[in-house]
């Protein structure tokens, strides 16, 4: 899978996707970094199939409105790093499943939700 981590994640998230054998950019690889508009991180998530991790409820709607883009939607409030990674890599399987059937999934800090 491929993926586009928004400007408020780590930009370590592309390093464990990556290990999980994911291609991963975070907006810090794109030329105008974290200055990146929403608009330009939906249309290159578009452009190059890219699923946009975020935090960014602005994705939330862009998609209820437009359907794009595909988005996992972090909904875990505060936390910290260590945290965050184990909380990925503990669900990542279950997320790559998601990804099968639908669009836009968000994990929380206790489950795997998927939208239609």
């Amino acid at each position: 899978m491929k993926f586009l981590i928004d400007a408020q994640l780590p930009r370590r998230f592309t390093v464990w996707l990556t290990e999980a054998g994911h291609d991963a950019l975070h907006t810090l690889d794109l030329p105008l970094k974290n200055r990146t508009t929403d608009s330009e991180v939906v249309e290159r998530a578009m452009q190059d199939g890219r699923i946009v991790v975020s935090k960014d409820d602005d994705f939330v709607q862009t998609f209820l409105l437009t359907g794009e883009p595909t988005l996992l939607l972090i909904s875990t409030g505060n936390i910290g790093n260590v945290e965050l990674e184990r909380l990925v890599r503990a669900n990542l399987a279950s997320i790559e499943a998601a990804f099968v059937r639908h669009r836009f999934v968000e994990i929380t800090r206790n489950s795997l939700v998927t939208h239609e």
